[in-house]
């Protein structure tokens, strides 16, 4: 497969800076922005898909007319919370 470039970025000197100072042993700049650039693509699906999760619940529940208390699961997730808790440390 043919590689692509990414178009140049002028940065001000204090983040390419800050960008070297935290870069690991053998790693280069060019190294270091495409991993930053993986991680924001990958971040930004996971909050798309997310979002599309919410939007789907709220029409089904709309649909449904069936909504449950805020309380009530908060209540569910600290026993479910609670039971993990008894299991890892038994």
């Amino acid at each position: 497969m043919k590689t692509a470039t990414i178009p140049s970025l002028r940065v001000d000197p204090e983040l390419r800076h800050a960008a070297e100072d935290v870069l690991q042993d053998g790693e280069s700049l060019s190294s270091f922005v495409e991993q930053s650039l993986r991680l924001n693509i990958e971040h930004r699906r996971a909050q798309q898909t997310f979002i599309a999760r919410g939007l789907a619940s709220r029409d089904a529940a709309k649909q449904s007319g069936e909504y449950f208390a805020a309380e009530d699961l908060l209540g569910d997730l600290d026993d479910l919370l609670a039971q993990a808790r008894v299991k890892a440390a038994g």
